[in-house]
């Protein structure tokens, strides 16, 4: 089973947020209908079938043949007929009393005839071949000459055809090309526009001025009350200069929100964006990058434009260190687009004056892999840190994603609050709807708590595996291993207090585990992390004792002891031999290298297969000695699959230890450390302490 699996992004939750109608930075303020290329095209293939279809010679002339014109001259109803050389055909006049004879037979769309004539005309190979076929009918068919009528040659001016067989082409071209254009430019979506590939360089940021409408709010950020009071400050520098500078003060050019996936940075700049009367500009950092040489520099230099132009106003930069690593770090993945990039944002950052009212928010989970240049004062002169959220934090985000949820009565915001140590704002959401969705999904009215417990579950588990087939051998083997880690925390004095032991499979992986209620702490000392180490072995120890063998179900166990024995041994300079030394750098990107020798290598590992022994050896005595009390308990597992803590008080009696109470945030109680003192971070997250060991 996964152990941290709190790494989704809170975008995915936000309540109510609606993006505003200006997807590309129109804010929205286009009302009307847009104008599209697409009519051109249809306007151009409308005049085409019209010029196919229309009649050139005149709607009133009536198309005919030369034998039914040969017929015409035969009855004497010909007047006169014209050849036109230059377009190979022949208008035929009619005389005026005859016209009306030919109207209902005539090829017209009106079914009328020209009365001023010509009346009908027809198609003909060459002059020639008229004049010689007509003068022998004349001759076949005993024509006189004063019955023959009259004809002529002539060339007709048509300035009309040539215009538009030259320009026709010509404005398909262009529609073409301005097609294209879009397709290249990737059209609105990408921010260009018509021909969005001239506007490449153009800044893709999206400007929430006072027309636009964001629904966030501070009242939306629930957990975050100091970083809330921090960004407040910078909207109220914003809006009321004066109250500063009149006292020599400078505003700050930048904030820098630090905070691990989900805590919600995000959340907190689009609450910005909802509260400040100031322009808003907000992107990503990835909208700088491009497959086009400087199009990242020349955006930076636009969206600074654009900024000075709206002065007062702010900029956010969402995931910032996808521009902002440091430079130089690894010249075999040297990157000039993105270091040219960075370099234009510094530029741009210590150009402008304190005085000019423009002010750069910042996103990142990376702090460690930014450009130090990029966090030094002047550019960004705050970090505001976004940590995890605590109890209360924890209770406060649940009342904001239950608001749209119908719950019931009895649902107790506290208890789920302690019951979800390490849970960021963006999970606390994702439990709260899974509760909704479990809870109409069984046909209820309203969530209850079981439906939340069943959510936590599900984020932590997986999904619950009903249909996994499991042997009752290897079953026993789970309900042992679970049962010696809930007795191992049950008499364990340092080990949290058990919340729930289950062994139903979840997930991919997880065949069973316990789960702990963890009292919110940031420092840990020897006797606590030993005692987390034996509750975290008793699962292998339990089958070592009853089974006389041990199997693959500890494989997860041994990833958090291991950590956690590093640690001690590396990190937090707990162990007599190597003594207090800290090897942890985290400005070491490199792995490979050790900032010891390989002889102080060998007594680290030496040392921590000792302590992780001695632990094992100890976890081993105690359930011998509590023997009885773990058959107990696998049994009621193998029948019940789950157990929570009143069952366990009721197969075994209550815990030796009391449960003490941490204090809270708002005791007024003075710390008895006030600096100098880490809170045990990564590589080795005690984080880890928190959650549950399960057998796969």
């Amino acid at each position: 089973m996964s152990q941290d699996p709190y790494k989704q992004d809170n975008r995915s939750r936000l309540p109510k947020f609606s993006r505003p109608s200006g997807e590309n930075g129109d804010n929205g303020s286009r009302k009307g209908p847009k104008f599209s290329i697409y009519w051109v095209y249809a306007i151009i293939f409308a005049v085409l079938i019209g010029f196919q279809f229309m009649n050139p010679f005149g709607a009133t002339s009536g198309k005919t043949n030369i034998e039914q014109f040969k017929q015409m001259v035969a009855a004497g109803d010909v007047e006169k007929y014209v050849i036109v050389d230059n377009r190979d055909m022949v208008r035929v006049y009619l005389k005026p009393d005859r016209v009306s004879k030919y109207a209902n037979n005539s090829n017209t769309s009106s079914g009328k005839l020209n009365e001023e004539g010509p009346q009908l005309y027809f198609k003909i190979a060459s002059n020639e071949d008229v004049r010689k076929e007509m003068s022998d009918y004349y001759a076949q068919a005993n024509i006189p000459v004063q019955n023959q009528p009259s004809s002529d040659v002539e060339n007709e001016t048509n300035w009309f055809s040539p215009i538009l067989q030259t320009i026709l082409p010509i404005l398909i071209f262009i529609g073409i090309w301005i097609l294209l254009m879009r397709k290249m430019g990737g059209g609105a979506a990408s921010g260009g526009g018509p021909g969005g590939i001239f506007n490449i360089g153009k800044s893709r940021a999206t400007l929430f001025d006072k027309g636009t409408r964001v629904n966030i709010t501070f009242a939306d950020v629930a957990g975050l009350d100091e970083a809330k009071v921090e960004v407040m400050e910078i909207v109220d520098f914003l809006r009321n200069p004066k109250k500063y500078t009149s006292l020599g003060g400078k505003i700050p050019k930048g904030a820098l929100l630090v905070g691990p996936p989900g805590t919600g940075k995000t959340l907190l700049a689009k609450a910005m964006a909802g509260e400040a009367q100031v322009p808003f500009f907000s992107l990503s950092g990835s909208d700088f990058v491009e497959m086009f040489v400087g199009v990242g520099a020349s955006r930076v230099r636009d969206l600074f434009k654009q900024a000075r132009e709206k002065s007062p106003c702010v900029i956010f930069i969402d995931e910032i260190d996808a521009i902002g690593r440091a430079r130089g770090k690894n010249m075999m993945m040297s990157n000039d687009e993105r270091e040219s990039t960075l370099n234009q944002l510094l530029v741009e950052m210590d150009g402008f004056s304190g005085e000019s009212g423009i002010i750069v928010l910042a996103a990142t989970n990376r702090p460690d892999v930014l450009d130090t240049a990029l966090l030094r004062p002047g550019r960004f002169d705050r970090q505001i840190s976004i940590d995890k959220p605590d109890v209360k934090g924890r209770e406060a985000i649940f009342k904001v994603h239950l608001k749209p949820i119908k719950v019931s009565e009895h649902v107790d915001i506290h208890k789920l609050a302690e019951q979800t140590p390490g849970f960021a704002g963006a999970d606390i959401a994702n439990v709260c709807n899974e509760a909704a969705l479990i809870a109409a999904r069984k046909g209820k009215s309203a969530v209850d708590m079981s439906d939340f417990q069943d959510a936590v579950d599900r984020v932590i588990g997986g999904l619950e595996k009903k249909n996994k087939i499991i042997s009752p051998e290897e079953k026993k083997i789970i309900a042992y291993h679970e049962a010696g880690h809930a007795i191992c925390g049950w008499y364990l004095e340092h080990a949290y207090p058990l919340l729930k032991v289950t062994i139903v499979p979840r997930g991919t992986a997880a065949l069973g585990y316990a789960q702990y209620t963890p009292k919110e702490q940031y420092l840990y000392n020897t006797d606590q992390l030993l005692d987390q180490i034996c509750m975290t072995l008793g699962g292998r120890a339990s089958e070592q004792i009853f089974f006389g063998k041990i199997s693959t179900g500890a494989q997860n166990d041994l990833q958090q002891i291991t950590r956690i024995a590093y640690s001690m041994v590396t990190v937090y300079g707990m162990n007599n031999k190597v003594g207090n030394i800290s090897f942890y750098d985290p400005q070491q990107d490199n792995s490979f290298t050790k900032p010891y020798s390989d002889e102080t290598a060998k007594i680290i590992d030496e040392e921590v297969r000792a302590l992780i022994d001695d632990a094992y050896a100890n976890t081993i005595k105690l359930l011998t000695e509590k023997r009885a009390d773990v058959e107990k308990l696998a049994e009621a597992l193998l029948d019940k699959e789950v157990l929570f803590q009143s069952d366990v008080e009721a197969l075994i009696g209550k815990r030796p230890f009391e449960e003490k109470k941490s204090l809270d945030v708002d005791d007024d109680i003075p710390h008895p450390h006030s600096g100098g003192i880490s809170e045990g971070v990564p590589p080795y997250d005690p984080d880890v302490l928190n959650q549950q060991p399960a057998a796969k």
